[in-house]
């Protein structure tokens, strides 16, 4: 025990970086999981991390240790951040749909974030989570957590990074992308109900008699879920390309913030 009591400081930077990623990154961030089953995970994981990367080097508790707190809280929030910005990309093309079925007045709440989220949002964002499990993606996450010590150790250059614009560039870029994926993975419902809209503009004009505005609500409702129905089948190959990306944009802020470990 007195041997590891000077590496303690580096067991408290390690449980920083991991309760922060934990924090921030799908799945784990949910309301439904309780603060305590985070807290203990977090520990678990950082006691395995540190008896890997946690005794090289003792840190001092000195007026920076304080700076190296918020930096591995800063760089364990940037990692769970960019994790879950491509788990909003099912709210965001949730949203379009919504808007296109008239449902966008119709709002639940988001086990994530206990925020109000759009239904077709909300559906396809537990399917997403499912699938994640399924995939075994939260053990790609730990993985992830604590492969990035070898790129980021506990002296990284994190500040450095953000004054030079490396960071704020892959920020602005994610959120690109994420917008892109979004309008990509609404684009055949929205298209298609958009077609509809224009079939009833044209009944419309053709027979007035008929009240549009009545009748067009449930039909663009009942023709939305029976499209969702026709393209529900092809979410697991959507989801693996999602989930491809996102974790390609993991090992991207990895280089952008961290090295390339020396070879041993």
């Amino acid at each position: 025990m007195e041997a590891w009591i000077p590496f303690l400081p580096n067991w408290l930077l390690i449980f920083c970086r991991i309760t922060a990623f934990l924090l921030a990154s799908p799945v784990f961030s949910t309301r439904g999981v309780p603060a305590q089953w985070k807290i203990g995970l977090a520990a678990l994981i950082a006691f395995l991390t540190f008896a890997s990367v946690g005794l090289k080097e003792p840190a001092d508790i000195d007026g920076l240790f304080v700076v190296s707190i918020i930096r591995e809280v800063l760089v364990g929030l940037l990692l769970g951040f960019t994790a879950y910005l491509f788990f909003t990309v099912v709210q965001i093309a949730g949203a379009f749909i919504d808007i296109q079925m008239g449902l966008g007045i119709a709002n639940v709440i988001d086990p994530m974030t206990g925020a109000q989220s759009p239904i077709i949002g909300n559906f396809k964002f537990i399917i997403s989570i499912l699938l994640f499990l399924s995939f075994n993606g939260h053990h790609y996450l730990f993985d992830g957590i604590i492969k990035s010590y070898q790129w980021i150790p506990l002296t990284n250059e994190l500040f450095a990074r953000i004054q030079q614009g490396a960071v704020h560039e892959f920020l602005l870029r994610s959120f690109s992308d994420v917008f892109g994926l979004a309008l990509q993975m609404s684009a055949p419902l929205v298209v298609a109900l958009f077609l509809t809209d224009v079939g009833l503009g044209i009944l419309s004009k053709t027979a007035p008699q008929f009240n549009i505005f009545v009748v067009g609500v449930p039909i663009k409702i009942i023709a939305g879920f029976l499209l969702l129905i026709l393209v529900l089948p092809g979410f697991i190959f959507l989801f693996q390309d999602l989930f491809g990306m996102l974790f390609r944009a993991l090992e991207q802020l990895v280089n952008v913030i961290g090295t390339a470990p020396e070879p041993s």
